[in-house]
């Protein structure tokens, strides 16, 4: 089968390697995977893997297409067209279904997480299942939490080596008004705007930087049109893999069971590679010229008090209890690490 130059598909060759007895209750489908970064981001890698895992457990009935690149349009267009059914999955960032399910907002508080694993054990944890579970009454399932990884700040006029030097810049943000007001609190011009628009505008200087973690500005080349990196981790970003209800309801539940068991074993696929790529991406950047400052634990306090009140007014927003459950579980997640 000839394909289309934006669609990958995953499809498992020798459909006799299956050997589960579900295999006839499985029925020859196509899910359209709709995501804004790159192939070669290790989200599209993840994707494909997920893609691969779910050919081997439906005997290549279930077969996945990627759309990279934002060929299907932004996160938001793609929640639409998935909620609608007219494209079966998409992978956004977690803030972008704040405007369907509110609670969602409290993860991207600013400076809420200090390292990843306790990012995991909440997300995969009561708490993070109790929001994926208010998703299916707006049309959407939500499958499981990847990462994205901790943001950093971008831009194209000088070093960042204190919170106060990000006063000033016009920095991209998330269509979000946690992050709008994130930004602004720190003094910067919050500009909105979708991921495919952004190379373009710091290309044309319509904006002087961005923000976002370091496995993104790798793959997205954004060393050609920015200088300075500032290991900033403001905020932790999350994306959640999600299928449209619409398609969930109609498939068979072995086929349910078969796409369930690939997503779990993908999200340990996707954490793992995004770390690694994560971790290699630094030095790819300094290698491609960027200059990396880092903020000290003292900037970090500072930048902490400053936005405290960004917090507190969007933990009402939020939801209040929401905010607390969340602080609650992660007190919990912290006194058992120790």
């Amino acid at each position: 089968m000839r394909l289309r130059h934006v669609a990958w598909t995953a499809v498992l060759v020798a459909a006799a390697h299956f050997a589960g007895p579900a295999t006839a209750q499985v029925k020859e489908r196509t899910l359209k995977v709709g995501i804004g970064l790159n192939e070669d981001h290790p989200q599209g890698a993840s994707v494909k893997r997920f893609g691969e895992l779910l050919a081997q457990k439906s005997g290549g009935k279930l077969v996945v297409k990627l759309y990279p690149g934002g060929s299907l349009g932004n996160d938001a267009t793609m929640i639409s067209a998935v909620r609608g059914g007219t494209q079966e999955m998409t992978v956004p960032d977690s803030s972008t279904l704040v405007g369907l399910v509110k609670d969602f907002g409290v993860l991207n508080f600013p400076l809420v997480f200090n390292n990843e694993q306790e990012a995991d054990a909440l997300l995969d944890g009561p708490f993070g299942q109790k929001l994926l579970a208010k998703l299916p009454e707006k049309g959407l399932v939500g499958l499981a939490f990847w990462e994205n990884g901790f943001r950093q700040v971008t831009n194209a006029r000088r070093p960042i080596n204190t919170a106060s030097d990000i006063s000033g810049l016009k920095i991209r943000v998330i269509q979000n008004p946690l992050f709008i007001d994130t930004f602004n609190t720190l003094g910067a011009n919050a500009l909105p705007m979708p991921f495919p628009e952004l190379y373009s505008a710091l290309e044309q200087k319509t904006v002087d930087g961005q923000e976002n973690p370091t496995a993104t500005i790798l793959s997205s080349k954004f060393y050609e049109v920015q200088k300075y990196v500032v290991m900033s981790k403001h905020i932790y970003s999350v994306w959640v893999l999600l299928i449209s209800k619409k398609t969930w309801d109609a498939l068979l539940p072995d086929e349910q069971k078969a796409v369930q068991e690939a997503a779990r074993e993908a999200t340990a696929f996707e954490r793992k590679t995004i770390r690694e790529y994560g971790d290699k991406a630094l030095g790819e950047l300094k290698k491609n010229g960027m200059q990396v400052t880092e903020l000290s634990a003292a900037e970090h306090a500072k930048m902490r008090d400053k936005l405290k009140p960004v917090v507190d007014k969007f933990s009402k927003e939020f939801g209040e209890a929401t905010a607390k459950e969340m602080t609650a579980e992660l007190g919990k997640i912290r006194a058992k690490a120790k």
